[in-house]
């Protein structure tokens, strides 16, 4: 890694850990500030609109990663892009998005379903968007899904998978008997989700010895099921750690983890139709194989996500 990557790396997180810092800060001081005190605050008062737009992630790699094709394809149509990285959880990012602090969002159609009504069970990909627009703020919508998807997963560690006899065809139900002696680690909203461990005790009957919270599905979670600290964790389909330390994501026979196929989410306003064909067009190259190869890039090559973005999309002739 080159000095200026480095660099850029750094600017990138303490950006997005300064988005989340101001989105607190203006919480507690929201009594006593004026209107022109917000009118700095990106995550407030600066909405986009025209062509000047705000594309934010959530806090996990292949997020920032996906936002960064987002932006550098809206790039180069011409349109003004400001990027908000590594924010929070969708618990915090909707808010954003839907008061029009976010202008793009890169989302998981059966995710941002379950949050936004954890009863509906789509039983296809356009039931699913048809469900999420019908659900969303009116300010809101979906652009075109992608064929990748990215899901959630019960995945436990090799050790675990020996004891427990379990292989690639072993499904969640096969932990029911023995899930009160594991350990599950995932992000802290994944305790109150239902596609978490809500789901996976109404759906599957599972509960766990107990529950760790760490990060969502990034270095925390990887090394605590490595280490055996966790034995069971939500580790997300497309990491290449699964394949390198032989962990075993069991299957979903139920479909809790629903459709987990990548789709933006905009804020209608802020985005000209030239930015939705531009979005529309990445997702029509976008595949779970493709998308496994630039995740690995990032997260084993240690490759700069705006980099990785910007050269998968000059390959495809959108850059």
């Amino acid at each position: 890694m080159t000095y200026t990557t480095h660099i850029r790396r750094s600017i990138r997180r303490n950006r997005g850990a300064a988005a989340v810092a101001l989105a607190a800060a203006t919480a507690l001081l929201a009594g006593c500030s004026s209107k022109d005190d917000n009118a700095d605050n990106p995550l407030t008062e600066n909405k986009a609109s025209g062509d000047s737009v705000v594309v934010g992630s959530n806090n996990f790699p292949e997020s920032t990663l996906l936002a960064d094709i987002y932006g550098e394809a809206l790039k180069a149509k011409g349109i003004k892009v400001t990027y908000k990285p590594n924010i929070g959880s969708r618990e915090t990012t909707y808010g954003l998005i839907k008061n029009g602090s976010i202008s793009v969002l890169p989302e998981y159609n059966g995710a941002l379903l379950a949050y936004l009504d954890p009863k509906a069970t789509p039983k296809t990909l356009g039931q699913t968007t048809d469900a999420i627009n019908a659900k969303l703020d009116s300010k809101l919508t979906v652009l075109k899904p992608a064929a990748a998807e990215t899901k959630d997963s019960v995945t436990v560690n090799a050790a675990t998978a020996k004891k427990y006899h379990l292989t690639g065809n072993s499904t969640i139900a096969d932990l029911k008997d023995v899930a009160g002696d594991l350990v599950f680690g995932a992000s802290p909203e994944f305790q109150t989700r239902q596609q978490g461990l809500v789901g996976l005790k109404s759906v599957y009957g599972l509960e766990f010895k107990s529950f760790k919270a760490l990060d969502a599905g990034g270095p925390l979670t990887l090394a605590a099921l490595k280490k055996d600290a966790v034995q069971a964790a939500d580790i997300f389909t497309t990491d290449a750690n699964i394949t390198k330390e032989k962990f075993v994501v069991l299957q979903d026979p139920k479909n809790l983890f629903g459709f987990e196929n990548v789709q933006p989410l905009a804020y209608k306003s802020a985005l000209p139709q030239k930015g939705v064909d531009a979005l529309d067009a990445v997702s029509a190259k976008l595949d779970t194989a493709t998308l496994m190869k630039l995740d690995t890039q990032v997260q084993a090559g240690n490759k700069d996500p705006l980099d990785v973005a910007q050269a998968w999309l000059k390959s495809v002739g959108l850059a």
